[in-house]
């Protein structure tokens, strides 16, 4: 068995231990919940433990030829905790990158722990599939949610705080304007999320609504749109820092850019020095932001696109760095001339 951490107790005394690739919680009361997780999904009303586990390469090889189930199962033996009574969610994200946030109103308190990676793996609902399943498909989770909460919900109230966490995801996401790498447009998870949520059944006092209008669903929601974002900082060096930059905004749209630099009437590599330096000025972070936001609006139908260009071309006109202008010119002229 591997050598053990606490890095964090929980006011119901659920243990959160660190180990060599995997986070383990043992819970200190007795739990219900609901689980995305091959082993022990859906609801289940005695919950004694969970874990996060990031796959190895070895693992993954592994996996090809093997039932995720049992590999779960097998997992557990390992871990020293009973199969029949945890649940667990698997991903490539490595456990040192972690993010635990705890909140707390009154009597009510919740704590998520989260580990993500968004750089390959983002996508949006709706997106073009990027696989079918006919008999059975192993996949890796990429945003893992774990939530805990002191009080007590019954299974109508577990899933409504499922959804509540699933939004709560996609706030996140969009609040660092992550995108899918399958679309022009912002993501809304990854293809292979996973989220495991427990409450209380010792607890004296039963919440009966998990939803937004509520202030379980606000603890919920608010603990899991910071630690998302805290998490795939650590894991993929992606920040609100990071994210403002004209750059990495256009690329969402993403085009050829090697037939742009063909038709450049301009030395290549004095451009790409220019264009480094002036994409992280703020004044054209904006300026690209508008832009795109002008083609976001032509995409799903919201204006005219005669409109939309008549005012991106004008916008363009005032952006006073030489690089980005061109580009600019570049994505107008392609998406809604």
């Amino acid at each position: 068995m591997y050598s053990n951490r606490l890095i964090f107790k929980t006011s119901n005394d659920d243990e959160i231990f660190y180990l060599k690739d995997t986070i383990l919680i043992n819970f200190g009361v007795s739990r219900n919940g609901f689980s995305t997780s091959e082993l022990n999904p859906g609801t289940n009303d005695s919950y004694k433990s969970v874990f996060n586990q990031h796959l190895s390469q070895e693992k993954i090889d592994y996996l090809v030829d093997h039932d995720v189930r049992q590999y779960l199962m097998n997992e557990c033996a390992l871990l020293g905790i009973d199969s029949n009574y945890s649940t667990g969610l698997i991903t490539l994200a490595e456990m040192k990158n972690v993010s635990i946030v705890n909140r707390k109103f009154k009597n009510t308190e919740v704590t998520a722990i989260v580990t993500a990676g968004v750089r390959t793996n983002a996508t949006r609902a709706g997106d073009p599939a990027s696989y079918w399943e006919e008999n059975g498909e192993f996949h890796l989770g990429t945003i893992n949610i774990i939530l805990l909460t002191n009080v007590h919900l019954d299974k109508s109230t577990l899933s409504e705080a499922f959804m509540t966490i699933t939004e709560a995801k996609t706030v996140a996401l969009n609040n660092l304007r992550i995108p899918s790498q399958y679309s022009n447009g912002f993501a809304t998870g990854t293809g292979t999320d996973g989220v495991a949520v427990f409450s209380n059944n010792d607890g004296d006092d039963t919440l009966t609504n998990a939803g937004k209008h509520s202030k379980l669903g606000e603890l919920m929601a608010g603990a899991v749109i910071e630690a998302i974002p805290k998490a795939i900082s650590k894991q993929v060096w992606i920040t609100s820092k990071s994210q403002s930059n004209a750059l990495v905004r256009l690329n969402r749209y993403k085009l050829d850019i090697n037939e742009f630099y063909d038709n450049l009437d301009h030395d290549k590599f004095e451009f790409i020095r220019q264009l480094r330096i002036d994409a992280r000025k703020q004044e054209n972070v904006v300026i690209a932001t508008s832009v795109l936001n002008l083609i976001d609006e032509v995409e799903n139908n919201l204006v005219e696109k005669s409109a939309a260009y008549d005012l991106a071309v004008k916008i363009k006109e005032d952006c006073n760095s030489y690089p980005i202008r061109a580009l600019l010119e570049y994505w107008i002229n392609y998406f809604i001339r």
